[in-house]
C-alpha cells in the first residue's frame, strides 16, 4: 500500500457561487454520501439536532454542495424524519435496507450497498455527519488527490503530540511501558512532528477499490491533515456544548442566504389591521422594518412577503405592500410550507439558502426548515421554539430590521473565515 506524503500546497482562497455542473469531477462520477442512522445510541437522532441553529447534518451538506465537487449528494439513512432534513437541504436519500441499518452494520458494508444501486458512481466521498467544522476547500482539496493525482483513497487526518503508554488489564500482573517515546529523553512539544490520527471527517475512495477490494482505504492511499480547530468529535451529550462553541467559531456558514420569506402580520405589522367605516383597511408598518428590507436586498437578498389567506388583507392592500416594498407578495394558507414549495423550485434553491420569519404555530415547519429563522420577541412559545433566533424587538417594532442585522452578521462572518482561510491549505 502506497502512501503520500509532501509539502502543502498554496490554496488560491477561489469560492464560487456557481452551483456545480452536472460532472464536477470531469469524467468521473464523484458522489458524497452521508451516513445517518436512525439508531444512534449516544445521542438519539443526534444527525437531525440542532448544533448552533443548524440540524447537525447540515454543516456537511452545506460544505459539500459548496464545494461545487460532486455530481450528486446522498444521505443514506433509514428514518423518515432524517430523510426530510436532507431533503430539505438539498440532498438525495438513499433508504439503506435493514440488512446495514443494525448497530453492527459497519460504514463499508452501507457504502457497498449504495454503490450498487448506484452503479454510475465511481467516486465514493464518505463524509461523516459529526464534523460540523468540515469546510468546502478541505473537499475540495482531498478529493483533487483522486481526480487529479491518481490516488485511490484519501482520508482525513489530524495532528496530535499526545505521549501514548500500553494499557495494563487488571487481570495482568504486568506494568505500564511507553509506546511512543523514550522517558528519558521526553521532547518537548516544539521539537517534536507528533503524530498522525484519523480525526473521522471524510473517506474518499475509488467505487473499485470499495466493490473489488472491500476496504476505503487501499491502493495508492494518501492522507488529508486538517488543523486541530476543525476536528471535532460529537459521540455523546457531553461533547455537544464544546462541538457548539467550536462551529460558531470555525464552522463553515455558506455564502450566505439568498432568499427572506417573511410574514405580514405579526412580523412587518404588529398584527393589527384598521377598519375605518369608509374605505380600504390600512396597516401600520415601522420605517426600522423597511430599511431593515432594503438592507436586505442591496445585498441580493430577495424578500418575499407572506399573508395568510385567513387574514382580511385585501389585493389592493397587498399590491400596495409589494410596491411600497419592493418584494413579491403570496399568499400562503394553514401549511405555508405547502405553497413555498414552489417558489424555491423556480429559483432553483433549498432551505440551505432560505431566510424565515414567522410568528405563529403554522409557521413551525418552515422555521425548523430554514437554515436561518427567527420571531419576533413575542412570538408564541411553539414558534420560538422552532426559531433559531428570537429578537428582542416585537412585531411591527423593529423585529425585521433585528433579524436583517442578524443575517448581514453572519454573511459577512462567512467572508472572513473564506479570506481566512483561502491563505492556508493542510493537504498531504
Amino acid at each position: 500500500m502506497a502512501s503520500s506524503k509532501r509539502p502543502p500546497p498554496v490554496y488560491n482562497g477561489e469560492r464560487s457561487g456557481d452551483r456545480p455542473d452536472p460532472k464536477p469531477g470531469g469524467d468521473r462520477h464523484c458522489a458524497a454520501v452521508i451516513l445517518a442512522r436512525g439508531g444512534s445510541k449516544g445521542i438519539p437522532l443526534k444527525n437531525i439536532k440542532m448544533l448552533a441553529g443548524v440540524p447537525l447534518i447540515g454543516w456537511v451538506l452545506r460544505a459539500a454542495r459548496d464545494s461545487n465537487m460532486f455530481a450528486s449528494v446522498w444521505v443514506s439513512t433509514d428514518h423518515d424524519e432524517i430523510a426530510k432534513v436532507a431533503e430539505s437541504w438539498g440532498a438525495k436519500v438513499h433508504r439503506r435496507s435493514a440488512e446495514v441499518s443494525k448497530d453492527t452494520s459497519s460504514s463499508l458494508e452501507t457504502l457497498q450497498e449504495f454503490a450498487r444501486y448506484h452503479p454510475e458512481v465511481e467516486v465514493i466521498c464518505h463524509i461523516q455527519a459529526t464534523s460540523p467544522c468540515l469546510q468546502p476547500y478541505h473537499v475540495k482539496e482531498a478529493l483533487n488527490m483522486i481526480l487529479k493525482e491518481g490516488f485511490d483513497s484519501v482520508f482525513s487526518v489530524v495532528r496530535r503530540h499526545h505521549f501514548r503508554w500500553q494499557e495494563v488489564k487488571e487481570e495482568s500482573a504486568g506494568q505500564t511501558s511507553p509506546l511512543n517515546l523514550n522517558p528519558a529523553k521526553r521532547p518537548r512539544r516544539q521539537d517534536w512532528d507528533g503524530e498522525l490520527c484519523e480525526n473521522g471527517s471524510f473517506y474518499f475512495a475509488t467505487t473499485d477499490l470499495v466493490m473489488k477490494k472491500g476496504v476505503l482505504q487501499g491502493g495508492k492511499v494518501g492522507y488529508y491533515e486538517m488543523k486541530p480547530e476543525y476536528s471535532v468529535d460529537i459521540d455523546v451529550d457531553i461533547d455537544w456544548p464544546v462541538a457548539e462553541q467550536r462551529v460558531l467559531r470555525y464552522g463553515y456558514f455558506g455564502q450566505g442566504v439568498r432568499l427572506m420569506f417573511c410574514n405580514v402580520s405579526g412580523c412587518l405589522t404588529e398584527g393589527r389591521i384598521f377598519l375605518p367605516v369608509h374605505g380600504e383597511e390600512m396597516v401600520s408598518i415601522n420605517t426600522r422594518d423597511t430599511m431593515g428590507i432594503r438592507m436586505l436586498q442591496k445585498e441580493d437578498v430577495e424578500v418575499v412577503l407572506l399573508t395568510s389567506r385567513e387574514d382580511p388583507i385585501t389585493p389592493s392592500l397587498a399590491e400596495k405592500l409589494s410596491k411600497n416594498m419592493g418584494c413579491k407578495v403570496i399568499e400562503v394558507g394553514e401549511e405555508p410550507l405547502n405553497d413555498l414549495k414552489p417558489e424555491l423550485e423556480e429559483r432553483k434553491l433549498n432551505w440551505m439558502d432560505v431566510a424565515y420569519m414567522g410568528n405563529d404555530k403554522p409557521d413551525v415547519n418552515c422555521l425548523n426548515l430554514a437554515c436561518l429563522s427567527a420571531v419576533p420577541g413575542d412570538a408564541p412559545k411553539d414558534a420560538i421554539n422552532a426559531a433559531k433566533y428570537t429578537c428582542n424587538e416585537v412585531g411591527g417594532m423593529g423585529a425585521i430590521r433585528e433579524f436583517a442585522e442578524h443575517i448581514l452578521n453572519l454573511k459577512q462572518k462567512a467572508k472572513s473565515l473564506m479570506n481566512q482561510n483561502g491563505s492556508s491549505s493542510d493537504f498531504k
